[in-house]
């Protein structure tokens, strides 16, 4: 009886379904629930990652449970650490729901504490980054046009690429980012300013003839839909320039910061970013308050008052 079910533990991964197969059909099942096209690569670049660094993963519950704490187990950020675990254990738990694996090892793990990296670009260096794209190019005027466009309505990296001209609405100065596009699945209209609407408006007057309606606003010079590493490249050439290291999400958090400094409300913001809930935008109030506190303890009159009181006021010793 012992070798019956040790028999039956190795074989909790059924032979009939390779990890290849279960990935395809897993990513039909999130398609269905119309799950971003991004994110859907992700899983596929994740769940591919693990499996192809550990080859024989798939062949045992026990090879895919030691395999896994292995993965896991590796020096990473928290972040990292975080990503993998949810994109592997989402995989899992469906898996095992088809019965394509007997159990999944990394169902009660945890997430580890990651504070989110929310940078803090200082104004100056945002005009120099302005001045740095090329816009007598097309990938600099395009360039230039995404900054501009997170800059002035904190759109998601994500949401941007995949944008059509016909989300742009110029005449009402606003961008319409679809359902099936953002993050949270609901659609949310943002207003744009009169330097990003002219902007804009010059980068689809420079696309070639041949792009039609379906070439996303801000894609590759050959028309296909850029991603986060294409565009995180193209910022590290202009960090370069400038000594200050800016990632995609680094001007989202800018325009965030900004906009909580600019005496904009929270639930204000909430909307503008689309996030469902407070969590982060509470982040962003509390950083902008505490630089609030920064520049008072500079700029208070009472500063100034203070220094000449204490010249001033002579205490005298009782006797």
């Amino acid at each position: 009886m012992g070798g019956v079910f040790v028999l039956a533990r190795i074989k909790a991964v059924k032979a009939d379904h390779s990890w290849e197969s279960a990935l395809g059909r897993f990513l039909e099942y999130k398609r269905a629930e119309s799950l971003a096209e991004q994110t859907q690569n992700d899983y596929t670049q994740h769940v591919s990652r693990f499996m192809k660094r550990y080859p024989n993963a798939w062949s045992t519950s026990d090879r895919l449970a030691e395999a896994a704490f292995e993965y896991l187990a590796e020096d990473i950020a928290p972040s990292t650490y975080n990503n993998r675990l949810v994109y592997l254990r989402t995989f899992f738990n469906w898996c095992v729901e088809r019965g394509i694996i007997g159990s999944n090892p990394i169902a009660n793990i945890k997430k580890r504490k990651a504070d989110p990296r929310i940078v803090n670009i200082d104004e100056k260096i945002l005009r120099e980054l302005l001045k740095l794209p090329d816009q007598d190019k097309y990938t600099g005027l395009r360039d230039y046009c995404l900054i501009l466009i997170t800059l002035d309505c904190g759109i998601r990296p994500s949401e941007a690429f995949r944008l059509l001209p016909v989300d742009f609405r110029e005449k009402a100065a606003e961008i319409c980012i679809p359902a099936k596009i953002a993050k949270a699945r609901k659609s949310r209209t943002l207003p744009l300013s009169g330097m990003t609407v002219r902007a804009i408006r010059k980068l689809l007057l420079a696309r070639p003839d041949e792009w039609g309606p379906d070439t996303p606003i801000f894609c590759t010079y050959e028309g296909r839909q850029m991603n986060r590493h294409t565009w995180g490249d193209r910022l590290e050439l202009y960090s370069e320039q400038l000594g200050f290291r800016i990632r995609p999400y680094d001007l989202r958090h800018a325009f965030s910061l900004e906009y909580i400094r600019s005496g904009a409300g929270a639930f204000g913001l909430q909307k503008m970013l689309g996030h469902g809930g407070m969590e982060m935008t509470r982040r962003y109030v509390a950083l902008a308050n505490e630089d609030l506190k920064v520049e008072h303890a500079k700029a208070s009159p009472l500063n100034k008052l203070a220094a000449v009181t204490k010249r001033n006021t002579i205490i005298k010793k009782r006797k």
